[in-house]
């Protein structure tokens, strides 16, 4: 049952991400950016596709080498706590989209940057969309706590960190003193 709501709450993540760039695009909105500052951000795209073969796996037992599929442990509370936390994640992500309103992009936009956004789930973290991901790849680890996701959730936090140093450059440069000002008052994460 928790392997099948596992796989429901990854299209679920995937839906939220589709929707808004589908809706945005329909406005006009160039919403990919990716890769446009550093080619070495598609190094992080197998690195998503592993992580979904890895949950799809675990749902629909997939072939998977047992080194990288094999449970630290076996605790049926740790792993609803963990598809909780991904239901929790899902919704913080999605109060985040609606509050990045259409400045939501995948990269950094330096030909046409919004406004910088500073209200609603802004007001917590100045990356709310990645804190919503660590929690709900930290979720995919509680349920399927094996090999493959603990590299994964390392490597995707280390790419992640050096995206949100690579964008606070951009943020700090173009918005100057009121970006500054916001990263004063607001964490970096929580």
């Amino acid at each position: 049952m928790i392997e099948i709501l596992s796989a429901v709450v990854l299209a679920l993540l995937i839906a939220l991400v589709a929707g808004r760039v589908l809706m945005l695009r329909r406005r006009g909105v160039n919403v990919f950016l990716f890769g446009a500052t550093d080619k070495s951000d598609f190094l992080l795209m197998p690195l998503m596709l592993f992580m979904f073969y890895v949950v799809l796996s675990g749902a629909f037992q997939l072939p998977l080498p047992a080194i990288l599929k094999d449970s630290f442990w076996q605790a049926a509370a740790l792993r609803w706590l963990g598809l909780a936390v991904c239901g929790l994640s899902l919704i913080w992500f999605a109060m985040t989209l609606v509050s990045f309103g259409e400045s939501f992009r995948v990269g950094i936009d330096e030909q046409a940057p919004d406004k910088l956004v500073t209200a609603g789930m802004f007001a917590l973290s100045r990356n709310p969309l990645y804190v919503g991901f660590y929690g709900f790849f930290l979720g995919m680890f509680l349920i399927y706590p094996n090999l493959a996701l603990l590299v994964f959730i390392i490597l995707f936090a280390a790419a992640i960190h050096r995206q949100i140093l690579r964008e606070e450059k951009f943020l700090l440069a173009h918005y100057g003193e009121a970006y500054e000002a916001y990263a004063q008052r607001v964490k970096r994460y929580l």
